[in-house]
């Protein structure tokens, strides 16, 4: 049989290299040619039909063994292909090989069997730290030169594993899942696959790792553990091109310390519904390349990780050296995200020409007190956000943690919150942002760092917003906004500035009669200023809570 396969992929020309200089004052001033590239692994000709070993289409023979059979064979005599021709393939979880590439018919279903029996609980990552879980569907560790390739699906059956609660889904769909099976929740709002799924969700800690415990102590809850759909550790030179993942448990794809990744036309497809149902999860790897792909996410679209707490810190190993181009988030958190598990920090990654319909942020960059970690030296330009559900723009170091100094709408801010700064504090620096537009959302523009550790070195430029709301800077200092236009539904105010300094505006742009454009608090406000904006005779500034007049220059 002959396939239409390359044994090469030849990347892009759409790269930048970039002076990796912190000094710049703006983002305009780096180009985005020879950008950091991903070797491709090249695979042999031969080809490896999975009828051969008896496998057998129609979504009711379970094809574990003869799929398994298929990969050992190609893998052992030198690599090649393993082609799942058009069908519908039921199985069970599946471990890829070094030089395979599975390639999937256009018209080819691969469908990961809801007998959880078939999953073996293993000890592995989940949300940055050691775990229990079930196996991944599909999996490979300490591989080299590994590809999944083709137009066809990966279906993880996910609708079998996750909980759902009720006020999220239509009376249609949570009907049809409770007639199904499964019990729920004392309060019946929530459904869960089983008993021991519910048991799990009121288990402190659940799947993590203690001392003294093995795999069969987890055996009770081992329906709340949920698998990632598909997962590769501490590989190199891998290729996933074509195919569409679709339904998973948890995340989605989760790519766990690789090097030399590359994610070209890949589709993510899940319930909006979908708990943890992240379309991509990149977690300290190196040499990164995603573009033309697609997500439509139950969680965050794109997501850059390094690792949680201390055991990320322990780890020490930075996502870097990363593209993202040509990306369509249509449903998600977050669009573009980074944390926030990120404690082993993440540098160097470039991002441009996406667009995010639907999320419920667009660029979101969060982290929290405990993480640790510094992420830098991140590039972004030509962004295209529509009905973004609430900021467009969102650093935030309160993840998942009420600010107890919440900034109020009048620019007050309660009470300070500052701890000492430690291992434990993270970083967010160095951040040149152009070429954004978004149609629709509650926020342009929130920067909200911590008392202790403000966010630092921010270049936002070449920016026009539809949005109910402006600009919103918390503990703040060395930002940059030059060429921003906010056309806003409420204008009162329409800049916030909390305990921020050193911040420049230079050409806001904003509504003919905002009720206040600027609203300036706090007692470490310094050397903000205002160039070539026009300035209401009256209701331009108020200050509160320690900060003056002569904390503002406007020229």
């Amino acid at each position: 049989m002959k396939l239409f396969i390359l044994s090469c992929f030849v990347l892009s020309s759409v790269f930048f290299t970039v002076p990796y200089c912190a000094s710049a004052q703006s983002s305009s001033s780096y180009s985005f040619d020879n950008l950091p590239k991903a070797e491709v692994p090249v695979f042999r000709n031969d080809t490896f039909n999975i009828t051969d070993y008896g496998a057998k289409a129609g979504g009711r023979k379970l094809n574990t063994e003869s799929i398994d059979k298929a990969i050992k064979a190609c893998s052992s005599k030198g690599g090649g292909v393993v082609f799942v021709p058009e069908g519908t393939w039921l199985t069970g979880p599946l471990q890829l090989q070094s030089n395979v590439n599975l390639y999937l018919d256009h018209k080819a279903i691969l469908l990961f069997t809801s007998d959880f029996s078939q999953y073996r609980l293993i000890k592995t990552n989940w949300e940055g730290v050691p775990a229990v879980r079930n196996e991944s569907p599909l999996s490979g560790k300490n591989l080299v030169n590994v590809a999944i390739t083709g137009h066809g699906i990966i279906d993880g059956n996910g609708d079998a594993w996750r909980q759902m609660k009720k006020e999220k889904v239509p009376e249609a769909i949570w009907n049809a899942q409770v007639a199904g099976g499964g019990v729920l929740s004392e309060d019946k709002k929530t459904w869960y696959p089983s008993e021991g799924a519910l048991q799990g969700s009121k288990t402190k800690d659940p799947g993590v790792i203690l001392d003294g415990k093995t795999l069969e102590d987890y055996r009770p809850i081992k329906d709340f553990l949920r698998p990632n759909l598909f997962v590769l550790s501490n590989c190199k030179k891998i290729l996933i091109k074509g195919v569409t993942f679709q339904n998973s448990p948890a995340w989605t794809t989760h790519f766990l310390v690789c090097e030399d990744l590359t994610l070209d036309g890949m589709a993510v497809k899940n319930p909006w519904y979908a708990q943890n149902g992240d379309g991509t999860d990149i977690e300290s790897c190196k040499n990164v390349v995603v573009e033309n792909s697609t997500f439509a996410a139950g969680d965050d679209g794109i997501c850059i990780k390094s690792g949680k707490d201390e055991e990320g810190r322990k780890r020490g190993l930075p996502t870097e050296n990363l593209v993202v181009h040509n990306c369509i988030v249509y449903r998600a958190h977050g669009g573009f995200v980074i944390g926030s598990e990120m404690s082993g920090g993440a540098r160097n990654i470039f991002v441009s020409d996406c667009s995010f319909i639907g999320t419920d942020i667009g660029l979101r960059f969060k982290t929290k007190r405990g993480r640790g970690g510094l992420v830098e030296n991140i590039f972004v330009r030509n962004i295209s956000m529509k009905h973004i559900v609430k900021q467009a723009v969102l650093f935030d170091m309160y993840y998942e943690a009420k600010d107890p100094s919440t900034v109020t709408d009048d620019g007050t801010r309660k009470k300070k919150d500052e701890v000492p700064v430690t291992e434990a504090t993270p970083r967010f620096r160095n951040f040149y942002i152009s070429n954004i537009t978004c149609d629709g959302a509650e926020r342009a523009i929130m920067v909200r760092g911590l008392p202790e550790m403000s966010i630092e070195n921010i270049y936002l430029e070449h920016m026009k917003f539809n949005t109910q709301k402006g600009i919103q800077l918390v503990d703040a200092k060395n930002i940059v906004l030059r060429d921003v236009t906010v056309k806003l539904d409420d204008t009162n105010p329409v800049v916030l500035v909390n305990n921020a300094s050193n911040i420049t505006f230079d050409g806001l742009r904003y509504n003919d009669d905002p009720k206040k454009l600027f609203s300036v608090s706090g007692e470490r406000c310094a050397n903000i200023n205002v160039t070539n904006t026009k300035i209401p005779a009256k209701g331009s500034v108020d200050f509160y809570d320690g900060a003056t007049a002569q904390s503002m220059i406007i020229k």
